[in-house]
């Protein structure tokens, strides 16, 4: 039986190998943005929630900015090609792009 080590040597070696690079570059994005919500969230619950809309904003955008990093890293995903072959890897960038201008400029808005 394999032990806890040895599965997570496997997966990130399959990761490794298998995914290509702009998966990864997407992945990395994502991490970054888990990250961000994190320290927010972990900043609200340590030093208080004063400024809410200013928080309530932030963490809102993370939440949508890490769903829109999923929907492109899904579209541009080679195995989801039957799901989404009609779409181009170049428009589900633009259509990303879009969507964060938009979401940017109601949370600047929100924001106040």
């Amino acid at each position: 039986m394999a032990s806890l080590g040895d599965i997570v040597v496997k997966l990130y070696d399959e990761y490794r190998v298998r995914t290509p690079k702009k998966l990864k570059l997407i992945d990395a994005y994502l991490l970054y943005i888990l990250l961000t919500g994190i320290i927010q969230f972990l900043y609200c619950t340590l030093v208080g929630t004063f400024p809410f809309n200013s928080f309530l904003s932030g963490f809102i955008s993370t939440v949508a900015c890490f769903i829109l990093g999923t929907c492109l890293r899904m579209q541009v995903n080679p195995e989801n090609k039957v799901q989404f072959g009609h779409i181009s890897q170049e428009r589900a960038l633009a259509d990303f792009i879009f969507a964060h201008v938009i979401l940017h400029l109601v949370v600047m808005n929100f924001i106040g």
